[in-house]
């Protein structure tokens, strides 16, 4: 079953985040993973949250993205992710 990776950022130093944005692309092609959509936050409609940005990130199953998010290439992205923004990643799999 396909799987995403749906990540929402309040952006700290958007210099960093473009260097964090290059290394990470080529971490989720070797998962299988790809961009399905990048887009700023216009609103909170309920809640209590404060993202700037949304990212959607498509793999074939949940099993492919748990191994991108805990593999060496990315764990090493995760200090530069960190200076240059604070996120929430969660996993969600269609039914």
């Amino acid at each position: 079953m396909t799987a995403y990776v749906v990540v929402h950022a309040k952006i700290k130093d958007p210099e960093k985040l473009g260097v964090y944005a290059k290394a990470a692309g080529p971490t989720l092609a070797a998962h299988g993973g790809k961009f399905a959509a990048r887009a700023p936050i216009l609103e909170t409609l309920t809640g209590d949250a404060d993202y700037d940005v949304f990212v959607l990130i498509e793999f074939p199953d949940a099993d492919s993205a748990r191994n991108w998010y805990q593999s060496a290439a990315y764990q090493a992205l995760i200090p530069n992710r960190d200076e240059a923004a604070d996120m929430l990643f969660t996993l969600a799999e269609s039914a």
